[in-house]
């Protein structure tokens, strides 16, 4: 009895300072990572939180409305804004959004754990920005948050560009590290010590799967910041989000006969992250005034894969003439295994 006491007790103190000792190196990296991607951008109040925002004024000479992107789950605002800053800078204002709880914005309140709550954050601030009608982007996750702006703020919206959207329910649930990450407490302690280690040593895997079958753009992660996710709050912010998107897009998913807005779907057969299948069509399927638009051979990542396909659909949005099928078909040769 005592010689298994006394196995126990040493089991916990090697346990307990295996655990301080993932405690330190995630606080360690995280200011690093912090260092390594300062904030670019501007907070703003918008009520119970900050967000965060880079915001681009109207040139002279513009051809397109305002633009507001919305960026995807483990995302921050660096990701669109690699992809699209350079081609549409001349073209348009531009505002690129960290979703609450993400990059550099407060979560705020427990309103944020969905994209209604996160959609009218953002409608707060395109009010504060002065933008009083915009063509929303939103990738991933962040068509989830699109779709709720477009039926919560339809006087906003000027058209709609969903990218491999998250909008639909689907089969099954998710990956246990976000159901690990939600749990009370444990999900603190998950989020303060293994996820930096752990996520450090997947991080490359983890974008060349977001990206299959297309390869990795050469410099993407820094220019994305993609390692500001692994921060113990933005992990288990994006977490929260993502375990409780099944739950909503269940409960709005029938709402989106509602929007009215011009609206073009992207979306790519060889997507591994999101049933293309299921989302697309489907937001297809509800949005009367809508075009789906499907790439053979096009991972999650149309953004900086097709991203002249992208400013083509938002062009179409807006009210110029463009043949996006055409264009696609060019694109599916240009990405074509050779």
């Amino acid at each position: 009895m005592y010689f298994t006491a006394k196995l126990l007790l040493i089991f916990l103190a090697v346990f307990g300072g295996l655990v301080l000792l993932a405690f330190l190196f995630t606080q360690w990296q995280s200011r690093q990572i912090a260092a390594r991607f300062p904030n670019i951008g501007e907070l703003i109040d918008v009520g119970g939180l900050k967000l965060n925002s880079v915001h681009v004024s109207r040139p002279e000479g513009a051809d397109l409305p305002a633009l507001v992107f919305i960026h995807g789950a483990s995302g921050n605002l660096r990701d669109p804004l690699g992809a699209f800053l350079e081609p549409l800078k001349g073209r348009a204002e531009l505002l690129f959004v960290d979703r609450p709880g993400h990059g550099y914005s407060e979560r705020g309140g427990p309103e944020n754990l969905t994209p209604s709550g996160q959609a009218d954050a953002i409608a707060k601030l395109l009010v504060k920005r002065g933008i009083r009608s915009a063509v929303i982007v939103g990738h991933s996750f962040g068509g989830a948050t699109t779709a709720s702006l477009a039926l919560r703020h339809k006087d906003l919206v000027a058209g709609l560009v969903f990218l491999s959207p998250a909008t639909h329910p689907w089969p099954g649930g998710i990956d246990w590290y976000y159901d690990l990450a939600n749990m009370p407490y444990l999900g603190a302690v998950f989020c303060n010590t293994l996820t930096m280690p752990a996520g450090l040593m997947q991080i490359d895997a983890g974008i060349e799967h977001v990206f299959h079958p297309n390869p990795v753009p050469e410099g993407y992660m820094e220019r994305a910041a993609i390692p500001l996710v692994l921060r113990p709050q933005s992990f288990c912010s994006n977490a929260r989000d993502v375990a409780n998107l099944l739950v909503y897009v269940r409960r709005t998913q029938p709402q989106y006969k509602e929007i009215v807005a011009p609206t073009v779907i992207i979306s790519g057969d060889s997507d591994e992250v999101v049933y293309e299948e299921l989302h697309s069509r489907g937001l297809n399927r509800d949005i009367r005034q809508s075009e789906l638009v499907w790439v053979k051979g096009l991972g999650h990542k149309p953004d900086y894969v097709a991203t002249d396909l992208v400013i083509a659909a938002i062009e179409k949005v807006a009210g110029m003439d463009r043949d996006l099928q055409q264009i696609s078909r060019n694109i599916e040769k240009r990405i074509a295994p050779q």
